[in-house]
């Protein structure tokens, strides 16, 4: 963990800095039809996160949209979060302009930037978090946020599991032991593809896993949820594969858990690597797996001996899109 450590290792710091500045916000669900949350990215995993974990509580439909464009039933009674950690992610942007013109009641996560300014500046909900991280690696911010705001619009508790969460997450020693632990059983023959497949809870947090490695690692990383990737990849799955599978599992389906069980027997009667990792829809689980899982991205970012800090390809479309 050559290059980040130290970001990473203040994932809790984050947390616990977004349950200390968060203002309540008034608002009440009756008043919408539905939530759009907004975001790319390192900005935009937090509201799938979020979505994820509200899927049995939300009385409204939450759509993650990552595009410059709003959907066409977007309207007045649509609450439009934007989050952008920079504040001046460009389809972000486009996207307030649009909820802007629909009339949206307008909530934004940011550090600043273009977009705090907007919203500012029309007077809407701002949840700051501080500059100084690459966006991937400000998630405790976000998430968190995001988990106390649904958390009041809904009428849930979740201010008690956040703090307990952040407390745990302090001993960081820890969960980089448990990532030390899957990566020392593969990394003889890595670089490998990593496969990371979920179910529907735990699908977020599988896409969280595959972009750390993208980003981080440099390596290709895929993402497969049970049971729809049953009835197409599982055809693709025939002999040893170069290949690193991580199920990603919340037992929250008796089915989909015979397709868990179906799937290991598969892979790992052909010689296949499999880890599995248990995650319900509890707060603690959530945020604990998803910190074992980046720590792994910074393990094998410096086994593979990649600068995980660097982002040169997405810096270079950056300036290749700021120049048109």
């Amino acid at each position: 963990m050559k290059y980040q450590k130290d970001d990473l290792a203040k994932f809790p710091e984050q947390i616990s800095y977004a349950l200390a500045n968060y203002q309540p916000h008034g608002l009440k669900a009756g008043n919408f039809n539905n939530i759009i949350l907004s975001g790319l990215g390192g900005s935009g995993i937090a509201g799938r996160i979020a979505k994820s974990l509200l899927f049995n509580t939300s009385s409204l439909p939450i759509e993650v949209i990552s595009d410059y464009v709003l959907p066409e039933y977007a309207s007045s009674k649509t609450l439009a979060i934007m989050s952008s950690y920079s504040g001046n992610t460009e389809e972000t942007l486009a996207m307030y302009d649009a909820a802007s013109k629909k009339g949206c009641t307008i909530v934004a996560v940011t550090t600043g930037g273009k977009l705090a300014e907007l919203a500012e500046n029309a007077g809407h909900t701002i949840y700051r978090a501080l500059p100084g991280f690459q966006p991937r690696m400000a998630l405790g911010y976000s998430l968190t946020y995001l988990l106390q705001f649904f958390g009041e619009l809904f009428h849930n508790e979740v201010k008690i599991p956040l703090h307990a969460v952040a407390e745990k997450l302090k001993n960081t020693d820890h969960y980089i032991t448990q990532a030390n632990e899957f990566v020392e059983k593969f990394k003889s023959g890595y670089p490998k593809k990593i496969v990371v497949v979920t179910d529907y809870i735990t699908n977020p947090v599988g896409l969280r896993f595959c972009q750390q490695i993208q980003e981080n690692t440099k390596d290709e990383a895929f993402l497969h949820e049970l049971p729809e990737s049953n009835h197409n990849v599982i055809e693709s799955y025939y002999g040893q594969m170069n290949s690193v599978f991580f199920f990603l599992n919340s037992h929250s389906n008796e089915r989909t858990e015979l397709r868990f069980s179906f799937l290991k027997d598969l892979l790992e009667n052909n010689d296949n690597t499999l880890f599995e990792l248990s995650v319900n829809s509890a707060i603690g689980s959530i945020y604990e797996n998803i910190y074992v899982l980046d720590w792994i991205s910074l393990l094998l970012a410096d086994l593979k001996g990649v600068n995980s800090s660097l982002i040169t390809n997405i810096n270079g479309l950056k300036n290749f899109l700021s120049s048109k």
